[in-house]
Order: C-alpha cells, then sequence, then structure tokens
C-alpha cells in the first residue's frame, strides 16, 4: 500500500489526500511537521518539503502538483481533469491562483515567528496584498452560478480552490474573507458536504523548531 507523508494544516498535502480519497486509492497517512528535527521528510524529498508519496516500491513522488499529474497518469479514473482543453486550462489557472495565495500566507506566517520588533511590515504587507488579491481574482473568475469550478463536474480546481479557503480559515481567522466573498463561503461549505473534504480538515499543528 502507498504512504502519504502529510502534515494536517498543509492545503498541498490535502489536495493529495482528496484526489486520492476520489478516486479511491487506498493508502497509508503518516503525519508529521516537517519543520521540526525529528522530520523523517527530508530521507523521501530532498527538498524537504511535503506532501510525499511513497510507492509499493519504495520510490517516491514529491510536490503536490507534480503527485497529482502522477496520479492521473496511473490511476486515470475518475479524472480530477476536464476533458475540455480551455476548461483544462482554466482548471490549472485556479491551482496556481490557489498556490500562489498559500504561498504567501505561509511567508506571512513565518513572519509572525520573529519578535514583533524584528518583522518586516514591508514584507508582511506584501504578503497580505498577495492573499486578498488572489482571493479576489478567484472570486471575479468563479460566478455564483458555476456549480463546479471547471468542466462542470468536481475536480481539480475545486480541489485547489476548497483547500485554499479552508486552510485560511484554520490559519488566518482574522482575515474577514466571507463577507468580501460571499460567494466563495457559499462554494466552500457546498465542498464539505463531500466525504473527501469532510475527512481532510485542516487543523494545526506545533512547529518546535526555529523557522527563522
Amino acid at each position: 500500500m502507498m504512504r502519504l507523508i502529510s502534515a494536517t494544516p498543509s492545503p498541498y498535502a490535502r489536495k493529495v489526500r482528496i484526489a486520492l480519497a476520489e478516486k479511491d486509492i487506498p493508502f497509508e497517512l503518516v503525519t508529521e511537521v516537517p519543520w521540526n528535527a525529528d522530520a523523517r521528510t527530508p530521507d523521501y524529498n530532498p527538498l524537504g518539503k511535503l506532501p510525499v508519496l511513497i510507492l509499493d516500491s519504495g520510490e517516491t513522488v514529491y510536490e503536490s502538483d507534480y503527485i497529482l499529474e502522477w496520479l492521473e497518469f496511473h490511476h486515470p479514473e475518475p479524472s480530477m481533469l476536464p476533458a475540455d482543453p480551455l476548461e483544462r486550462l482554466f482548471a490549472r489557472k485556479l491551482e496556481v491562483l490557489a498556490d500562489g495565495v498559500c504561498d504567501a500566507f505561509v511567508l506571512w506566517f513565518f513572519e509572525t515567528f520573529r519578535p514583533e520588533d524584528h518583522r518586516s511590515a514591508a514584507w508582511m504587507e506584501r504578503q497580505h496584498r498577495k492573499i486578498t488579491g488572489g482571493l479576489a481574482e478567484i472570486d471575479r473568475l468563479l460566478p455564483a452560478d458555476r456549480e463546479w469550478c471547471a468542466g462542470g463536474r468536481f475536480g481539480l480546481g475545486d480541489i485547489a480552490v476548497g483547500t485554499l479557503l479552508d486552510y485560511l480559515t484554520t490559519r488566518m481567522p482574522d482575515l474577514d474573507w466571507r463577507c468580501r466573498h460571499p460567494g466563495l463561503a457559499d462554494r466552500l461549505e457546498r465542498l464539505l458536504e463531500r466525504p473527501s473534504f469532510r475527512d481532510t480538515r485542516p487543523a494545526p499543528q506545533k512547529i518546535d523548531a526555529s523557522v527563522v
């Protein structure tokens, strides 16, 4: 059985967990904090990043985007990508935006680990602009009457957008994105009705190591 090294709050790992569940692929979930000294992640990914999919052969597949592509190639049904090329590109665009907002949040979040008088206000504001700008663009691209993000059915776009929104709910509760983007809030609530989303809700983990 394949194993997936994951962190409970990680939206990147959660994308893979949801895809595995939707494709009904059995796997063993291994949870750790990749920043801590006892993390095994570097043993399986030279970049030291999660998620990592460990195959039955012992070979590893890492980086969420590549893992999802690997799963589409080796386990094509049900596909998480639309058949129409333009809709497929649109789903990928949503994934780029969602991952970019998550990346910006991580940079903002780790800056908060510094003593307050050592934090860069300009740096934090720059990341905050990326977060709010990315959310606004996703909202613009997804009118309320569009049930699924791309291709007329559940897939990669929904996974990317939904995991981003739930991640911000958990990690950045003071960001009032729900009032600014009620359509996205409704979209998340619909997605949380799916077992693959409901069973993978993010939860904070304690980081013991110094990361800044």
